[in-house]
């Protein structure tokens, strides 16, 4: 087992090193020029679709754009939020939050190319069930179903992993640190599966379970009203703490472009982070926080209820502009803007990573501070949870699509076996469970990848197309 365990740990090291960056990165600079930077142009249209007034209501589809938009952010905005963001700070330097933002603006042509792409091969079945992503895309457009099959593999081993026991472990953890200051514990837990834990995964098996029985329409129900919230919630409170550290914000923001270019006199003065580092530490969480290019998404948009692809991807780009650029940045500048770069109070920080760090910053400012980022986690995670749900009976569906009858009895048990295993990852220890799904959950983007580049002409021929019927379509709307 140990040497299984090293395998999979220097498979995942070199899978998530420069190796996938670039890979993905490379592929999105290529996908933003082909689709002549359609993130910039289309941004402003982009909004105005999650209105709906676009749309028709007898459209294909099960979900509106922003029950789509709203799933797939409830798959996305996780502890990569929190932790990720710090770990990239921590390890890369203030420069590190520019190049998450150049990963992010890279990212949403990314998500429109695979969202559009998944749009344009879904496939709806009789009782108006919708089935799409990247395996479907790389079986009837690139005519490569064995890929699809493997990517649709992956994608159901990370499910349970990233998705499912490592999120109920995240949302267990601050759970039970809150019962332990009551006095509510089973004791010191060395080994083994913690008690406590394992009823607060119980109770979380139950409230996911409520939620991913019902399928995608209960999914998308449920995230339009929670991820919202959740979002303006850790939102506002950020924005509150950074109004308290107003002065320090500017000088924030010149130590973040300034760090990012190895420009000292414009980070004030912050030493022994180069820019290597800064970009790698930056664009690696940036990935990882939005997903974009790993094909995860696409899954969820492609229940959307339109019948032009290209509007879906459009919706799609604004994920990684949520995530990144506005959730991300809002921890980025309260750790910055607190002082973890400051001499006077660096030591206040000291040794600290991830959530920790994180928490630490938010209290530095307020005394209810670490409570936003608790009760954030909690949100994220759990979210997570119901969002991959999706990602993965999808791609057990894509295993069975020969036989409609067992592909929903196999849909309907991974479902089941999905929320039992809840319990079992709030309890026991992870890291061999963790390292497997990271590793699915990067391969995950090979497969999708080579669909990207290839099916690059199929989207921007899609996007030509509605770029020239867009003025009357304006027109009409009007």
């Amino acid at each position: 087992m140990e040497a299984l365990a090293r395998l999979i740990d220097t498979v995942n090291g070199f899978v998530w090193g420069y190796f996938l960056m670039f890979l993905i990165v490379g592929t999105g600079i290529f996908l933003t020029i082909r689709m002549r930077f359609v993130q910039i142009r289309f941004f402003g249209h982009a909004l105005s679709l999650l209105s709906g007034k676009w749309g028709k209501h007898d459209d294909a589809g099960e979900i509106t754009h922003f029950q789509a938009l709203s799933t797939a952010l409830a798959a996305t905005v996780g502890t990569g939020n929190i932790a990720g963001v710090a770990t990239a700070i921590a390890s890369g330097g203030p420069g590190a939050v520019f190049w998450m933002w150049v990963s992010a603006f890279i990212g949403m042509c990314t998500k429109f190319t695979c969202c559009s792409l998944a749009m344009n091969f879904r496939t709806i079945d009789a009782d108006g069930e919708v089935a799409g992503g990247p395996m479907y895309y790389l079986r009837d457009g690139l005519k490569k179903p064995w890929l699809g099959f493997l990517f649709a593999i992956f994608t159901f081993i990370a499910s349970f992993g990233i998705g499912n026991m490592v999120q109920a472990n995240s949302v267990a953890a601050p759970l039970h640190n809150y019962l332990a200051s009551a006095g509510i514990t089973a004791g010191a837990v060395t080994e083994g599966a913690d008690p406590v834990k394992f009823v607060i995964g119980v109770i979380i098996a139950i409230l996911v379970g409520a939620v991913i029985l019902g399928g995608i329409r209960r999914i998308a129900s449920f995230a339009d009203k929670v991820v919202p919230f959740m979002a303006l919630f850790y939102v506002l409170a950020s924005l509150y703490i950074l109004f308290i550290q107003r002065e320090n914000l500017i000088p924030a923001l010149k130590m973040i472009l300034g760090s990012a270019f190895g420009l000292k006199e414009a980070a004030g003065g912050v030493l022994g982070f180069s820019v290597s580092q800064a970009m790698r530490w930056g664009v690696a969480r940036g990935l990882f926080s939005n997903e974009a290019g790993l094909g995860s998404a696409p899954i969820a948009h492609a229940a959307a209820k339109t019948s032009v692809p290209v509007r879906e991807g459009l919706v799609a780009l604004l994920e990684p502009f949520i995530d990144t650029i506005v959730i991300c940045t809002m921890t980025a500048l309260v750790i910055i803007t607190s002082g973890y770069f400051n001499s006077a109070d660096t030591a206040l920080f000291a040794g600290l990573k991830g959530a920790e760090l994180t928490a630490a910053a938010y209290q530095h400012n307020v005394a209810w501070g670490h409570h936003v980022v608790s009760i954030g986690l909690v949100f994220f995670t759990f979210t997570t949870m119901v969002g991959w749900s999706y990602y993965g009976d999808r791609s057990v569906r894509y295993m069975f699509d020969s036989n409609p009858v067992r592909a929903k009895k196999a849909v309907f048990a991974y479902r089941l076996v999905y929320v039992l295993l809840i319990p079992v990852g709030a309890a026991v220890p992870l890291e061999l469970v963790w390292n497997m799904s990271d590793l699915a959950n990067g391969l995950m983007a090979l497969p999708n990848i080579i669909a990207l580049i290839a099916l690059s002409g199929v989207a921007s021929g899609m996007l030509r197309d509605y770029e020239l019927k867009f003025p009357e379509m304006l027109a009409a709307r009007k």
